[in-house]
């Protein structure tokens, strides 16, 4: 095995550009074993390409096939090639969401039969087990217990991604699913406050609207935050530009013009140039320069 192993676990094609994907070109890039594991295929998701709307779920509900397209071609970009999705393709479906009277995310009223957000929980844990005891990485990345911004889907990815690495561990469970590994260290996806504050500004000075509505001086502590922050991860310009290439592959999801790119090429860069981790398990690395852990790694022996 690769002396350094990472697994990712997220909710849908395109959340792993979007959130981590310069981490994944980095550490590809650096001959690091890099695992992803989607739990769904989007199938919710809007289309917003014109000539892809017939897959949407009020149509032809065909979307998941193409997204599962969209998913390789971002790999490709990332230079990952393990990338499986939990339980098997079709396994989970995206289970939607909704924005509720407080304007929080939350759970769609009718939800489909397979949808992720009522999958049996043990089941879909021991599906990661078996990935887990297989790649036995020692870095494992998911979303906090708020899913980050509140998405069902985040919410139960994150869910499954900490009962499977409790469970992996245990020496007397399904040791059908290989031997136990103890996950040395688990991160959480974050944002910083002051960041995005100041790119909203930067934004602003230049006409630009932000793509999220929120008051900037009372972010939700689920989507951003200073304190808590152990890892910055930042790398080359031809990192970053791989996650930006991969976040253009879901095309469905996320156009050129569109509010991810609205601020113009320079100003994309620098606003997913730099990603920030919260440690959840584990003994945080020395720090560098930046005041941040620079690696995942760090402190591993």
């Amino acid at each position: 095995m690769p002396d350094r192993r990472l697994l990712l676990v997220h909710a849908h094609p395109d959340d792993e550009s979007i959130g981590s994907g310069l981490a994944m070109a980095r550490y590809a890039a650096e001959g690091a074993q890099v695992t992803l594991v989607t739990c769904t295929l989007g199938e919710e998701g809007e289309v917003l390409v014109p000539e892809l709307e017939h897959l949407a779920v009020d149509r032809e509900d065909r979307l998941a096939p193409h997204r599962l397209t969209e998913l390789a071609d971002a790999m490709a970009h990332l230079g990952v090639t393990d990338h499986r999705r939990l339980g098997g393709d079709f396994t989970y479906r995206d289970s939607g969401m909704i924005w509720d009277e407080n304007g929080n995310a939350a759970a769609m009223v009718e939800l489909h039969p397979q949808a992720f957000w009522r999958a049996d929980l043990l089941e879909a844990a021991n599906h990661l087990v078996a990935v887990i005891r297989e790649v036995r990485p020692q870095v494992l990345v998911t979303y906090d217990e708020f899913g980050n911004y509140g998405h069902p889907d985040h919410i139960q990815a994150h869910r499954v991604a900490h009962y499977a690495a409790s469970l992996a561990a245990v020496e007397s469970h399904r040791r059908d699913l290989g031997a136990a590994w103890d996950i040395p260290k688990i991160y959480w996806l974050s944002e910083s406050a002051s960041r995005l504050r100041e790119g909203a500004r930067m934004a602003a000075d230049a006409g630009i609207e932000m793509p999220f509505e929120f008051d900037l001086d009372n972010l939700p502590p689920m989507f951003a935050e200073d304190e808590d922050l152990s890892t910055a991860i930042s790398s080359t310009p031809e990192h970053v530009e791989a996650k930006l290439d991969a976040m253009r592959a879901h095309a469905s999801q996320i156009t050129p013009d569109g509010q991810f790119f609205a601020m113009g090429m320079d100003l994309a860069a620098i606003t997913w140039g730099t990603e920030y981790y919260r440690l959840a398990k584990g003994q945080a690395g020395p720090r560098g320069e930046s005041g941040f852990e620079e690696d995942l790694f760090a402190g591993l022996a």
